[in-house]
């Protein structure tokens, strides 16, 4: 019997923070992915060289920084977004990233699976900003996986110094989550 395919995933996180926990939780994912051998490989956008939306400028011709992400998102087999919650919704840098690539005349968002997780300092773990950015998703014609949800609470607590997960309950839902992605990234393309 031969292996599947391993999966393309773009890691999009929603913090341009050095030490950001989200960032930190897509690094942690890839990481995960790999010792346990899951069938898919984390790619981590980076959203830091994405100017903020102006019709104007995209009528100029769109910015390399932004067609490279279009590219990498249409390139992916699903996506994993990371991202705070900032006043009980989508950070801006995340949403300015998602208005560039989703343009037309294509949208490679459209029909692509996806997961969700996110990292706080305080005890909600980013369940408003998850909600909301469920909501755009649907907009966007994306698959969204449903369970099982990642929280990250009390995030200061669960990384080390360097950034590194350390607690065992956290990487065992996040494994547990990029299982179900893998597999419902393939139910979708058999769909």
């Amino acid at each position: 019997m031969t292996q599947a395919p391993t999966l393309r995933v773009l890691g999009i996180s929603g913090s341009l923070r050095r030490g950001s926990f989200n960032t930190a939780l897509l690094r942690a994912a890839a990481e995960i992915a790999e010792s346990q051998e899951l069938p898919l490989r984390i790619e981590i956008a980076d959203l830091r060289p994405i100017p903020l939306y102006d019709e104007d400028l995209r009528a100029a011709g769109v910015p390399e920084p932004v067609e490279k992400l279009r590219a990498a998102v249409a390139a992916a087999d699903a996506v994993l977004f990371a991202t705070p919650e900032y006043n009980y919704s989508v950070p801006g840098v995340l949403k300015n990233a998602i208005d560039w690539v989703s343009r037309p005349p294509s949208q490679p968002f459209a029909g692509k699976p996806f997961a969700v997780m996110g990292a706080s300092g305080g005890p909600s773990g980013t369940m408003r900003m998850q909600y909301h950015l469920r909501q755009i998703a649907v907009f966007l014609d994306m698959h969204a996986l449903n369970k099982p949800e990642v929280f990250v609470r009390n995030a200061k607590d669960v990384f080390d110094a360097d950034g590194r997960l350390t607690d065992d309950a956290t990487r065992k839902v996040v494994a547990e989550q990029l299982a179900a992605l893998a597999a419902w990234t393939r139910r979708l393309a058999k769909a």
